[in-house]
């Protein structure tokens, strides 16, 4: 397990450096670096979550969970999108991802109605379907949330607590980059990063 004030004091030990050289701002961007990375390169089940919307009438688009303005707030990516009756069945439809010019040329006009098939990103924090939808449908979206990130007011997180060594090496690997240090440490530092890695793969 590592807290905030363990890592940042870490990254500190490990450069042989000081806050004068690397401040907690410095220090900051590169955990909040390294945690974008994990998220990238590992598709972490602790972070996976169901969000139910629905569908109305006539009108293809979904505003997402935590979408709002201007970036969403919890969502990292989207998994499935299900769709289901608002009455009767409760049978699920699974809709495929698609881009936006194959829905454009697909169902081009979009007041057109039938059952949706297909969803693709409208914005940062909407999707839209096609077919546009000829009644209500209850949507559950398959999602991979963003987690709480680890900082001065957030002194553990799930990777910290799960995951410390990755973390660790990751801020290394970006606070050599930074000091612009020895190649052959950036080196050790990714490799360790890399092999860490591998290890949250294969638990996932």
């Amino acid at each position: 397990m590592t807290t905030y004030a363990e890592l940042t004091t870490q990254i500190l030990n490990y450069t042989e450096t000081s806050t004068d050289v690397l401040s907690s701002t410095i220090t900051d961007d590169f955990i909040e670096h390294t945690e974008n990375r994990i998220l990238r390169e590992v598709d972490i089940d602790a972070f996976k979550s169901h969000q139910y919307s629905t569908l109305t009438s006539s009108n293809p688009f979904v505003s997402l969970p935590g979408g709002s303005s201007p970036d969403p707030t919890s969502l990292a990516s989207i998994r499935t999108v299900h769709i289901w009756p608002a009455s009767g069945t409760a049978t699920r439809t699974f809709l495929e991802q698609k881009d936006n010019s194959y829905m454009n040329e697909y169902w081009p006009n979009r007041t057109s109605t039938s059952t949706p098939k297909y969803w693709a990103w409208w914005d940062h924090n909407t999707i839209y379907v096609a077919p546009t939808p000829d009644s209500a449908y209850n949507v559950e979206l398959g999602i991979t949330r963003l987690p709480t990130r680890l900082s001065s007011t957030n002194t553990t997180s799930w990777l910290g607590n799960n995951s410390p060594a990755l973390l660790l090496y990751g801020c290394l690997a970006e606070a050599f980059k930074f000091l612009k240090g020895p190649a052959e440490m950036l080196q050790l530092y990714e490799q360790s990063y890399q092999r860490a890695l591998q290890e949250l793969v294969i638990e996932q």
